[in-house]
């Protein structure tokens, strides 16, 4: 191993004086994490990754995300100094308004951050979404003449990342499957913000991995040698275990007053850090970077760039030998989607199956017309009904399998979805019941803030689910779902309103989609052309039975309460609107115009209706209006029977219109 240590050493200071600096000056920030892996970031970025820096999405690159996300700085430094597009007045502005150097690291925002991270822990699942998005990349695209996907998955954390549930979920999958192209990098300072590590955990760490079925290393994360001699072992590592490097570290290293305790978690240091700079050898000028430590980079940047050329000629020569395989790989980089709706056959007018069901059929010719559409449950394939069928399991021996089993990791399995979406070329779903997206919930926020094209697939939408009983009754999560920006929530009122669901979520690539299904069967609502329902779900909200007579009500309605409005129409009159609400979010984003055709002004006198709490839906009808809903949690019995005794009824929807 031929390691210029004199230069990483040089490099690992100015990165710990810029990271000193931005802090200082933006008098908010955390030095622990910067200080103390600057080491392991020199290595990282100096010797052991393969990337491109002017070209930060090429598709072969070792992908690095920091879980510990607060560390940002230690990002941002080593992305400036290895020349990615991240300028030293990129760095100056750290935590300024519209800077590309936000608090924490956000995708989209800047140059070589490969994941949106805050949360701890969240960089973890997304690492193993990476890891397993590249191993179905080597299964799917290599072929026996050219290996054009061949990288590896690195991943930073602290103690608070694997302290997080999500994490511990992710890693158990990891090391179930196999997943060798993962190194995961733990930052091991025994320091939490609160207090010291011992205060809140005592675990052998090693141990755990172990049993998750990783390979262990232990090393000194300040010896240079020792962190590229254990990144060497677990690249080259044939054990097909996923790496866990346990590196003992000083957080805050170089600030005495104090590294090594929690007060150096945060910027307590800030106020020592003149005397720490000048013991660094740093000079008096802010910002600096040693020209030794430019022309160090610069001269790596040349021979990754000629790395990179010569995988270039390979994967020409793979285009050339594979035109088919090539053309996906296209297709998937540059989020084109085929038009799905016409991939999808019309069901048969009579019949009345469960919008979960429907979803199935529905589901199996999405994957046919996008063959990189994968599929995962946790552990409820056989409910949710979500299954590819012939696209296999994603295991061990098949790489090339589109089904994933998450077992019961409802968290883990939302976090790993955002990591294969971040990878860009698989298009991920999962599915669980609909009570558990609280499980998820931090990991589905983060889609919708990054922007990510995932695809919830949840069922057993509300009390219908029926006897299980209040605990998987979800009243309230739908509208607790709603409340997510960017997350586009469908709840489809019949079989064809649930094709126009699953087209509108897979065509979707500029953020998450939240499918609800029914457990019970609904009827096909063939009073309303096929296409209305397709092609309104994708409007979010339309009309769906028009008055015949001048207006007087509107009757406002989603998922399986639709059918319940439909007949509510036929007994008020000639002058009552049935409007089908299947997606609040679509619906706000059409045109004034568009909305005032379905819900004009004029008209005050509205109900709506929904198996679910009644506080979304004031917005839609107003002071004057009335809401039919289950403002308290469910009961147990069969499913008709809960939502009669809950007032979801055509009947009381009647009711509720006259008595206004």
């Amino acid at each position: 191993m031929n390691l210029d240590t004199t230069s990483l050493e040089l490099a690992a200071r100015d990165a710990r004086g810029l990271a000193m600096d931005a802090i200082t000056k933006c008098k908010s920030g955390h030095l622990g994490l910067p200080l103390g892996a600057a080491d392991i970031g020199a290595v990282l970025y100096g010797s052991a990754m393969s990337f491109h820096p002017d070209e930060p999405r090429w598709l072969n690159r070792d992908r690095f995300i920091l879980s510990a996300g607060h560390g940002s700085m230690f990002l941002y430094s080593w992305l400036h100094l290895s020349g990615f597009a991240v300028s030293l007045e990129d760095v100056k502005n750290f935590r300024v308004l519209h800077s590309i150097t936000p608090g924490h690291p956000e995708f989209h925002e800047t140059p070589g951050v490969e994941a949106t991270t805050g949360p701890l822990g969240q960089g973890v699942s997304n690492a193993v979404g990476y890891a397993i998005s590249a191993k179905m990349c080597e299964g799917r695209f290599n072929t026996p003449t050219h290996t054009i996907f061949d990288h590896h998955v690195f991943v930073l954390a602290g103690d608070g990342c694997l302290q997080e549930g999500v994490a511990q979920e992710a890693s158990a999958l990891a090391g179930h499957l196999g997943l060798d192209n993962l190194v995961l990098i733990y930052d091991a300072n025994n320091v939490t913000l609160d207090a010291m590590g011992p205060v809140s955990q005592s675990e052998d760490t090693a141990a755990r991995y172990a049993a998750y079925g990783w390979e262990v290393h232990q090393i000194d994360g300040h010896d240079l040698h020792a962190i590229a001699g254990a990144i060497e072992k677990a690249k080259a590592s044939k054990s097909g275990k996923p790496q866990f490097i346990i590196a003992k570290t000083i957080i805050g290293k170089g600030i005495p007053e104090v590294c090594g305790t929690n007060k150096a978690h945060g910027e307590a240091g800030v106020k020592f850090v003149t005397e720490a700079r000048k013991s660094m050898g740093l000079p008096d000028e802010t910002f600096f970077v040693a020209p030794e430590t430019k022309s160090y980079f610069e001269a790596r940047k040349k021979s990754l760039v000629t790395a990179h050329a010569e995988w270039q000629k390979n994967f020409q020569a793979w285009r050339a030998a594979n035109a088919e395989l090539a053309s996906e790989l296209d297709d998937a980089v540059a989020g084109k989607v085929p038009d799905l709706l016409k991939a999808i056959p019309a069901f048969d007018p009579a019949s009345s199956i469960a919008t979960r069901k429907a979803g199935s059929d529905i589901l199996q010719h999405v994957a046919a017309a996008m063959p990189l559409v994968t599929s995962g449950s946790a552990d409820l394939h056989g409910s949710t009904l979500n299954y590819i069928k012939d696209g296999g399991d994603f295991n061990r021996e098949n790489r090339t399998g589109r089904n994933l089993h998450f077992g019961i990791r409802e968290h883990a399995m939302c976090g790993i979805m955002n990591g294969m979406a971040y990878d860009g070329i698989f298009r991920a779903s999962g599915a669980t019941f609909l009570v558990f997206s609280d499980y998820g919930r931090p990991s589905i926020r983060i889609a919708a803030l990054s922007h990510l094209p995932t695809v919830y697939i949840f069922t057993h939408d509300s009390v219908g689910v029926g006897e299980d009983g209040p605990t998987h009754e979800p009243v309230e999560t739908v509208a607790a779902l709603r409340a997510i920006p960017g997350l586009d929530v469908i709840r489809p009122g019949d079989p064809e309103e649930t094709a126009g669901a699953f087209a509108a979520a897979f065509q979707k690539t500029t953020g998450p989609t939240m499918l609800v299904l029914s457990r019970q069967n609904i009827a096909t609502l063939n009073e309303i052309p096929v296409d209305t329902r397709r092609e309104g779900v994708f409007k979010g909200g339309y009309i769906a039975k028009k008055e015949t007579a001048p207006l007087e009500i509107i009757l406002l309605a989603t998922g399986s309460e639709l059918q319940h409005a439909m007949k509510a129409a036929s007994e008020l009159g000639a002058g009552t609107r049935v409007v089908s609400m299947p997606c609040f979010e679509r619906f706000e984003s059409q045109s004034a115009e568009y909305k005032e055709s379905v819900l004009p002004r004029t008209c005050r006198k509205r109900v709506s209706i929904e198996a679910g709490i009644s506080d979304p839906w004031f917005r839609y009808v107003g002071l004057d209006g009335k809401t039919v809903a289950i403002d308290r949690f469910g009961l147990s019995a069969p499913g008709n029977v809960v939502m009669e005794q809950l007032g979801i009824t055509p009947t009381h929807l009647v009711e509720a219109a006259r008595s206004i």
